[in-house]
């Protein structure tokens, strides 16, 4: 239960810094300024690029329909209908006249159930009622309650396309809707949020990101969320040969929908590039340099590809890849030898 628990923590995290990205200023103004960028997916705009293929259903993933399956029931998702009704009821949350505003009140929000909840509500009044985009103030770290307990483990334009706050508010509204799935795995099995403790790398590189765009999109869906993809997969297979066929399931939903995630990342990152005449590949390792980013395998290449993340961009080598097979073949050892003990220790009686 200790990945799920992670994978909550991934979602929470994920779902601040996805809204936090590019919508809040340092300093308000005296007067409030609004972006007039509505909601309508035919008047969004994303603009064209001009680099390496993107991820095929890129374009479907955009224009998908609301997802309403917040429920994780007997055969997979299912749907839930009174979630928007109860999230309109958090203090503020009706007065918010902006994505922005609403953003502010969800990262002000410690109860994760209610910051998931409010986030799928903003995605739905963003799509439904042509929401601006806005300003607002945000708080210097997203509020979060008492558990779990956390432990150790420049000058680039800012994207003023419609698109890239529609994807991103869609990005959380995906996130909201897996921490959903795994609190309602946790509850089923007898935990709850904050029950074991946690890391906070997410936040803290999204702290370290925070001046520049470039740097958030390769930091977090370019090497954190792509991380996703290569430790989904390993998870998924784990939990089945635990028995846990459930959360396998659930396990194998998250990683196969944070495709879109890393895909949308490779998408603004290209973006912000072409608009600054840099390769993305080499600005990419000149980021990673400078913010002090480590990307380490075992790689899921086929994964990866699919998301459009060129191969060259985080191993480049021939003898990087004979370097990552033996890391691969240790960490399934170590992962059979960790089964077979777990495994043994199940007959005996306790101590």
């Amino acid at each position: 239960m200790k990945f799920v628990i992670l994978q909550q923590v991934k979602s929470r995290a994920m779902l601040s810094a996805a809204i936090h990205t590019g919508i809040f200023r340092r300093k308000p103004p005296q007067t409030p300024r609004y972006h007039q960028c509505f909601c309508s997916l035919t008047t969004i705009d994303y603009p064209p690029l001009h680099h390496q293929p993107q991820w095929s259903g890129l374009h479907n993933w955009r224009r998908s329909p609301l997802n309403r399956d917040r429920h994780w029931g007997p055969n997979g998702p299912a749907h839930q209908n009174n979630e928007i009704e109860h999230a309109s009821s958090y203090p503020n949350f009706s007065s918010c006249s902006s994505l922005a505003e609403i953003a502010a009140v969800i990262l002000s929000t410690p109860d994760p159930l209610a910051k998931a909840k409010l986030s799928h509500a903003a995605y739905v009044k963003w799509r439904r009622e042509g929401l601006p985009i806005g300003v607002s103030d945000a708080p210097s770290t997203p509020s979060r309650p008492a558990k779990p307990q956390l432990v150790s483990p420049k000058d680039i334009p800012s994207p003023k396309s419609s698109g890239f706050f529609a994807d991103f508010a869609h990005v959380a509204d995906d996130e909201s809707r897996h921490f959903i799935w795994c609190s309602q795995r946790l509850a089923e099995l007898g935990f709850s949020y904050g029950d074991m403790p946690a890391h906070g790398v997410l936040w803290a590189e999204c702290e370290k990101s925070s001046d520049n765009v470039a740097a958030r999109l390769a930091c977090i869906p370019l090497v954190q969320e792509a991380r996703g993809l290569d430790a989904g997969p390993r998870l998924v297979n784990k939990l089945t040969g635990f028995g846990d066929h459930r959360t396998s399931s659930i396990v194998a939903r998250i990683a196969d929908e944070e495709v879109a995630h890393v895909a949308v990342g490779v998408y603004w990152f290209d973006s912000i590039c072409q608009k600054l005449g840099r390769v993305p590949g080499s600005a990419f390792s000149d980021i990673l340099k400078e913010y002090n980013v480590e990307i380490k395998g075992p790689f899921n290449h086929s994964a990866r590809e699919v998301a459009g993340i060129p191969r060259e961009w985080y191993d480049p080598s021939p003898a990087t890849n004979n370097e990552n097979k033996l890391s691969e073949v240790y960490e399934r050892l170590a992962c059979i030898i960790s089964m077979e003990q777990e495994n043994s220790s199940l007959g005996k009686p306790p101590k």
